[in-house]
């Protein structure tokens, strides 16, 4: 909330009769650069999953802080902290995440958990892609049929991954069989319920929704769908006015052995399986 303080000042001209008003707006900021609210932008999936719903409340407990969740797609929580708008993100865009940290809006990048994406469809599997073992073979059906396909459309990190999928299946997907919700996992997985479609999901979301989306999961397992979520700081060097301190709390719990104990066990009890795998001191190529 410190740098919206500064956002708004600079936004107006500053003539010299003002000059006082900004030395007495100075105080303000400084307050709340001290501030108890972390402003975390995260992709849908970790919030529709539920996990933060356990997870906040712990590191809020723990730490004293208020936590600030704005749940959008990944491309979307990216460009917030990217423009300095948050105090730190966690989301599941391995490529595009390296490219923030390269220059530098982010920093401190690590590895938190995975799960995978699947592609899931109604049961009559109109296109038949059922145990088709690569991902881009089922997306060559899905087109080949005119099958309905529901993407989310968003820049998230799942609407990412698809796009690249059908790049490398060679195929620009157009037609009244491609549609696009605009809306994060769970309504999409809602709307290919609805029009009887295929999609593709995390494999943790899915298993949120699945009493109320009949879908069926029909391609899984393919290295091209590993799902990593990582966590990073926005960089106080280049936004001196986000709360670093405040970030990177939140970032060191979600590393922690306390955090990654819920997310080892996290969704065992309601679905019989986790929903994500831990992954805290890891690199990708350990997964």
């Amino acid at each position: 909330m410190n740098h919206l303080c500064w956002k708004t000042v600079l936004r107006r001209a500053v003539p010299t009769w003002l000059a006082v008003g900004l030395v007495l707006t100075a105080p303000v900021c400084s307050v709340l650069a001290a501030s108890k609210t972390v402003i975390l932008t995260t992709t849908t999936s970790t919030q529709d999953s539920g996990l933060l719903d356990v997870l906040v409340p712990m590191f809020e407990k723990r730490t004293g802080y208020t936590v600030k969740t704005v749940s959008v797609g990944t491309g979307q929580a990216l460009a917030l902290g990217g423009r300095g708008e948050a105090d730190v993100v966690l989301v599941h865009a391995p490529e595009t995440e390296k490219k923030y940290v390269a220059e530098g809006s982010m920093i401190n990048r690590r590895l938190v958990m995975h799960n995978d994406f699947i592609i899931v469809g109604p049961a009559a599997d109109p296109a038949r892609i059922r145990g088709i073992r690569k991902a881009t073979d089922a997306f060559h059906r899905i087109a080949g049929a005119k099958a309905t396909f529901v993407s989310r459309g968003d820049n998230s990190g799942t609407n990412i991954l698809e796009k690249k999928l059908w790049r490398q299946a060679g195929i620009e997907p157009e037609g009244s069989w491609y549609l696009e919700s605009g809306q994060g996992m769970g309504q999409t997985l809602g709307i290919a319920f609805e029009k009887l479609a295929y999609t593709l999901t995390d494999r943790g979301t899915y298993l949120a929704f699945k009493k109320r989306v009949t879908l069926e999961i029909l391609v899984e397992r393919d290295r091209p769908l590993l799902n990593i979520y990582s966590v990073m700081e926005v960089n106080p060097s280049r936004f001196p006015k986000v709360n670093a301190s405040g970030g990177k709390a939140f970032a060191d719990f979600m590393v922690s052995a306390e955090a990654q104990a819920v997310i080892k066990t996290f969704g065992v009890e309601k679905f019989g399986e986790p929903l994500f795998f831990p992954d805290a001191g890891k690199r990708e190529d350990d997964l």
